[in-house]
Order: C-alpha cells, then sequence, then structure tokens
C-alpha cells in the first residue's frame, strides 16, 4: 500500500516535470523564434497571458472536472489534450498562431496540479501530505531544470520547431503510462472522515462563502504573479540585460529552478517533521510559510549585482517560492472535504494564473515604456510577505471544517 502510493505520486511529478518543460519552451526558445517572427515584449507579455488567462480558467474548470471524472480518467484526458497543444506551437507561421498555442496549452495544463492535489488527498494521510506534495512540486523543478541545456540542443540541431514537436510527445508517452500504471478509481488510503459534508458535492459559489477559499485565493494572486513572471521572464532578463545567448541561457538558466526543486522538497519535508515531533498542523504550516516568504524580498537585489550572484539571488527567490508553492497548495486538503479539494484547489490556482497573467502584462508594458527590470523586481519582492499577511488575517486557523 505504502509502496504503491509513492509510485503514483513519482508518477504526477514526472507530468508536473512535462508540464514545466512545456512552459519553458517558449521563454528559452523566444530569441531562436523572433528571427522568424517579430515579437515585441509587450507582444511576449500577450502571449503570456494568453496561457494564464486559459490556464486560470481551466485551474478551476479542471478541479471540478477531476472531482467529476476522477483522477485517473481526468488526468489522462487532460494530458492528452496540452500535450497536443504543445506540438502545435511548432506549426506557427505568425504572432496570432504563436498566442492561438499558448491558449490551447493553458487549457490543457490548467487541471495539472488540481489533479494532483486530489490524488495527493485520495492516498495520502494528514502527515504525509506535505511531504508528498513537495515530491510532486519538485517535478517542476526537474522540468525547468531540463528544459534551458535540452531545448538549446534540440534548437542548435533541428530548429525551434522540433522543441515543441518533442515536448508534446513525451506528453503522449507519459499518458499511455498514466493508463496503464492506474488501473483503478479507488483510493489506496480512504479514512473515514467526520468533516463537513465528505460525501457532498459543492459548487463555486458555495466554497466562495468560506474565508479560507477567499484567503487562500488572493495569497496565491500575488505569489503566483511573482513567480508566473520570473519563470517567463528570466531567459529574457539573461538575453536582453545580461547579454547572453541561447548556448548561455541553456548554461546558466537550469540553476534557479534546481533551487526551486530543492524548496519544494524542503518546504514539505520541514512542515510535515513539524507535524511529526508533535507541532499542530497550523503551526506546521504557517511557520514553514512564513520562513518560506522570508526569503522573497532578495530578488530586490538582482539588478544591482554582478550576473553571477544574481543567478545566486534568482535561486534563493526559486526555492523560497516553491518550497511556498507546495505548502499553499496542500492547505485545501487539510482544511477541506476529499469531495471538495479538487474544486477548492482549482480556485486557488486560478487565482494564481490570473495574478501571474495581470502581471505578466503589466511587466511588457513597464519594459517597453523604458521602466526598467529593477522597477519589476522591487515590485515583485513584497508579494510573498503581503501573500502570508493574508493567510494569517483572512485564512486564519488551519484545520479541517467540521460538521455544524
Amino acid at each position: 500500500m505504502d509502496e504503491r502510493r509513492w509510485r503514483i505520486a513519482l508518477l504526477i511529478a514526472a507530468a508536473i516535470a512535462i508540464s514545466y518543460f512545456d512552459r519553458q519552451t517558449l521563454p528559452v526558445a523566444i530569441k531562436a523564434i523572433q528571427h522568424e517572427i517579430p515579437v515585441t515584449n509587450f507582444q511576449f507579455g500577450q502571449l503570456n497571458l494568453a496561457f494564464l488567462l486559459a490556464y486560470g480558467a481551466m485551474y478551476a474548470a479542471g478541479g471540478k472536472l477531476i472531482d467529476v471524472l476522477g483522477t485517473r480518467k481526468g488526468f489522462f484526458l487532460i494530458m492528452v489534450w496540452w500535450s497536443l497543444a504543445c506540438a502545435s506551437h511548432g506549426l506557427a507561421a505568425g504572432f496570432g498562431m504563436l498566442a492561438a498555442s499558448r491558449l490551447l496549452l493553458g487549457m490543457g495544463e490548467g487541471g495539472g496540479f488540481p489533479a494532483a492535489t486530489k490524488a495527493v488527498a485520495e492516498f495520502f494521510p494528514t502527515a504525509e501530505r506535505a511531504t508528498a506534495m513537495g515530491l510532486i512540486n519538485a517535478g517542476t523543478a526537474v522540468g525547468a531544470v531540463i528544459a534551458p541545456p535540452g531545448i538549446a540542443l534540440v534548437i542548435g540541431m533541428l530548429g525551434w520547431r522540433w522543441v515543441f514537436f518533442i515536448s508534446g510527445a513525451i506528453g503522449l508517452a507519459w499518458s499511455y503510462w498514466w493508463r496503464r500504471s492506474m488501473p483503478s478509481e479507488s483510493p489506496i488510503n480512504a479514512p473515514s472522515r467526520s468533516r463537513l459534508g465528505s460525501e457532498i458535492s459543492f459548487t463555486w459559489l458555495q466554497l466562495l462563502r468560506h474565508r479560507q477559499v477567499c484567503g487562500l485565493v488572493a495569497a496565491k494572486f500575488l505569489s503566483d504573479a511573482a513567480w508566473f513572471v520570473y519563470m517567463a521572464w528570466l531567459a529574457k532578463y539573461l538575453y536582453d540585460v545580461r547579454g547572453f545567448d541561447t548556448a548561455h541561457v541553456g548554461y546558466f538558466a537550469w540553476i534557479p529552478f534546481a533551487a526551486s526543486g530543492v524548496g519544494s522538497l524542503t518546504g514539505g519535508w520541514f512542515s510535515s517533521r513539524l507535524i511529526r515531533t508533535g507541532h499542530s498542523l497550523d503551526f506546521s504550516r504557517k511557520f514553514a510559510l512564513g520562513a518560506s516568504a522570508a526569503l522573497m524580498p532578495w530578488i530586490f537585489f538582482v539588478t544591482h549585482a554582478p550576473v553571477q550572484w544574481a543567478i545566486v539571488l534568482f535561486a534563493i527567490a526559486f526555492f523560497g517560492q516553491q518550497s511556498w508553492s507546495t505548502l499553499v497548495m496542500i492547505v485545501p486538503a487539510d482544511i477541506f472535504p476529499r469531495a471538495a479539494v479538487g474544486s477548492v484547489a482549482g480556485l486557488v490556482g486560478m487565482g494564481g494564473a490570473f495574478g501571474g497573467a495581470a502581471f505578466n502584462l503589466l511587466v511588457g508594458y513597464m519594459l517597453d515604456h523604458k521602466m526598467g527590470y529593477g522597477a519589476v523586481f522591487g515590485m515583485l519582492s513584497t508579494f510573498h510577505v503581503i501573500a502570508f499577511a493574508i493567510i494569517l488575517l483572512v485564512v486564519g486557523r488551519i484545520r479541517p471544517l467540521e460538521t455544524t
């Protein structure tokens, strides 16, 4: 039983790795793409906006889809969709086709993390959930670490279009693996619960009446606004400001993403360890969240540091962000009944994606109007601290909702 559920966690981590590889295809390949398809900073922001608006809408809808179809079938359909959408980028002949492909990719990838959260709620007890989610969230780093050197290699050998074709093929291969490895929807770990409505489905309006949902959505709006800007603009910052070419981006841009993987594992492990040593669920989650948020203001100094130290500062911020993300995305499973976890995770993720969409567009505007990356990173350096304050003040005590 225990061994099987950890194999499932590894399988989901592989899917998340593929999704983050897919997301990095455009940012890393953008310089090569611009030789054939002109893209301004504002248009680059619009491409990210197209992805994130669809991603946010389908994060919520995907969560509901997972609750209705179940983890096995829902995850399979989601992965097939986003794999084909990723491959479609390679057929683009202009900006409009790129934007359409980003929109379709966002629609598919939006269901990934709600499915992961639902699986953790189904298969893992409370004391192991943060560790399991940390392992799954570390998949973000694996995909993102492989992406810069892997994409640079493919561009050098085959051209930028093959980056997207190969990415799509890898996703379709995972879909086949998933169908063979998940023969049943029956949860491995299904402890009895007295929590509110454990067999009842919830509408989004019902869920949004809970301040815990609203607080998590607002916190995720801010923290993911920073994260999606970092992911989308890191390579472009290195191209435009530090003078990197595609090969140098491949050599160095993986380092912050490697740190993000360590952060994913560390945040989940640390919170789970606090629980195992006798601390309350509320203290364990919030202490780890606060420690993660405290690392984020260091990003302010990126534009003032030599390039080697700039990479280190990015690595610190990426570590803190993914430690934070692991913990925030497990809180819905800590608070809400299993029947609602996918939907709550979807709403929370939608808030994060919409924050990323809004600020990606704003960053493109700021840069085209000569405000510079210093203003961008100064703004983003405050977001996690404010998000943590929202969790303290709005979400309140982290504990299961009881029958009232």
